[in-house]
């Protein structure tokens, strides 16, 4: 018996929803059955099989799909998540989970009482070489530091600034490291500059976790080219996964072990699979389990928890 794809519905079809569209065209087991978009091109990019509406809430709460995808400006995400939770639609909602702590305990708290499945995007986490890098590093010894930093030129949302826009990969990333939310945050304002295209900015971010480890990260909209990097030290060497750069994941010693000294930096193989598919491919292993799961959203939680302490921190920093 071969079994059916499953039907999935998409909120939201502007430049992420419109990669996730992509992702579906080369993805077996899952279809689009469903958009809900204001965009007046949306036809255009699904086929004629795909149910088109400008209403969301028909989408969130269809009974002929398996799973909702919301991929909508974060000021939205709770309300439509709890819809379609409401009538257990499975959800994988965008990053971040919401720009407010209280919205963001209260959709835990409903997803838990309702024995959901939402899983959040936090796509870093789904790239074969960051979890290469997870599990190589188990056998490496502690973690004494951790370093990490991103940034483009752009984008300049109205409704999201640099830390909320690029600060939440690089939080869940440390977060999922650790297993713990830090102890106490820091932050400061290493750039502001008014462009053409909008307010840019530059940020510092400092987590310190438990034992003192830290965790230090720079973010910004003011690079003239794309960096997305993670260097995790251990006990005598270093994993750096980059995103970007042809070698994507790198052991090397840390200069500062002299027993390291004389070994070379190591270029280490990561399956060929695209972060995006990794990240549909276990949304749809989940919604076929059938079981709860809320894991995903309790991370996405913190990670709101962590990025309003450093919010806090940043306009205390500013203060006269």
């Amino acid at each position: 018996m071969v079994e059916r794809p499953l039907r999935l519905g998409l909120i939201g079809a502007g430049r992420w929803g419109r990669v996730y569209i992509e992702t579906f065209e080369r993805l077996k087991g899952v279809r689009l059955v469903r958009l809900a978009s204001t965009n007046a091109d949306s036809r255009t990019l699904v086929d004629d099989q795909c149910v088109l509406t400008r209403d969301w809430q028909s989408v969130a709460g269809a009974d002929d799909i398996d799973g909702v995808i919301i991929a909508t400006p974060p000021a939205l995400h709770a309300e439509m998540a709890h819809a379609a939770i409401v009538v257990g639609n499975a959800v994988l909602i965008e990053k971040p989970l919401t720009l407010d702590m209280g919205e963001a305990h209260a959709l835990h708290a409903f997803a838990e009482s309702q024995g959901a499945i939402v899983h959040v995007d936090h796509i870093h986490l789904c790239h074969p070489a960051y979890r290469a890098l997870k599990s190589q590093g188990l056998a490496m010894g502690s973690i004494h530091a951790i370093r990490s930093g991103a940034g483009n030129w752009g984008p300049f949302r109205p409704d999201a600034s640099v830390l909320w826009d690029w600060g939440p990969h690089d939080i869940a990333l440390c977060l999922d490291l650790m297993g713990e939310k830090p102890q106490s945050v820091s932050a400061r304002m290493q750039e502001i500059r008014l462009t053409e295209d909008g307010e840019g900015q530059a940020i510092a971010l400092q987590l310190t976790f438990a034992g003192g480890v830290r965790a230090d990260i720079e973010l910004s909209n003011l690079r003239d080219k794309k960096k997305r990097f993670l260097a995790v030290h251990y006990d005598h060497e270093s994993l750096i996964y980059d995103a970007i750069g042809s070698d994507v994941l790198v052991c090397e010693p840390r200069p500062d072990d002299a027993k390291c000294l004389s070994e070379e930096a190591t270029r280490l193989d990561v399956p060929n699979i695209q972060a995006l598919d990794q990240v549909l491919n276990d949304f749809a292993a989940a919604i076929s389990k059938g079981a709860p799961d809320i894991a995903g959203l309790r991370l996405g939680v913190d990670v709101v928890e962590v990025l309003g302490a450093c919010e806090k921190a940043l306009k205390e920093s500013e203060a006269p």
